[in-house]
């Protein structure tokens, strides 16, 4: 038998499913003018979750370095082949400290941990450009580093001056062994008076003197 639409329903009859998808609709109207959306609201506190996670782990990495082989760059040995004397002149100079496999290690660990690292990676590019015999390489490689670490907006761009930047622009179009020196010198400088006195205050290399002071006694 037919129902009229308009009679009321049993207590226990389903609403038809036309009459469900107005109320669904209805609902996500009511959600949207209140400002709340149920699935991406829970999708953002699990994003909010991850990122907090992250920083977390950023910030327990950035405090300590207790376990100061996690970091060596011969990491298959897992041992610390480093003697207090040695470790204490990293203070004596910041060359020294570059001129030590270890104290390069904990510099550049120290660099990521203020997301600085540029710095160092190009100073070190420059190292390896100057050892370059062929020429025929030369022109890519000066290309190569300049588009990096020395162009405006490039991915790891180095906080140098214009007319420094200029010049070796400049410079990259005629290639020389020598032609990022001034760069280089200038990134040099701002690492030695300003990340290499706080990496000797940081916990990274205090850590690791106590490390080694250790194995001692």
């Amino acid at each position: 038998m037919l129902r009229d639409p308009a009679a009321p329903r049993g207590p226990n009859q389903p609403c038809p499913s036309s009459t469900k998808s107005h109320v669904a609709a209805a609902q996500s109207l009511c959600d949207r003018a209140v400002g709340t959306d149920p699935p991406a609201e829970r999708t953002g506190q699990r994003q909010n979750r991850g990122m907090r996670t992250r920083l977390g782990c950023l910030s327990h990495k950035s405090d300590s370095y207790n376990d100061f082989t996690a970091i060596l760059p011969d990491k298959p040995n897992r041992a610390l082949k480093l003697s207090t004397e040695e470790a204490t002149r990293w203070a004596d100079s910041f060359d020294v400290l570059l001129s030590h496999k270890y104290g390069l290690a904990a510099f550049r660990a120290f660099l990521k941990t203020e997301f600085s690292e540029e710095n160092l990676e190009f100073w070190l590019a420059c190292e390896d450009f100057k050892k370059t015999r062929s020429a025929a390489k030369l022109a890519s490689k000066a290309q190569r580093i300049f588009e990096e670490f020395i162009d405006v907006q490039a991915p790891r761009e180095v906080n140098i001056d214009f007319q420094t930047r200029e010049l070796t622009r400049r410079n990259v179009q005629e290639p020389s062994l020598s032609c990022f020196d001034q760069a280089q010198g200038k990134v040099h400088s701002l690492m030695e008076k300003d990340s290499y006195p706080r990496f000797l205050r940081s916990k990274i290399y205090t850590d690791l003197l106590s490390q080694t002071q250790r194995r001692l006694s």
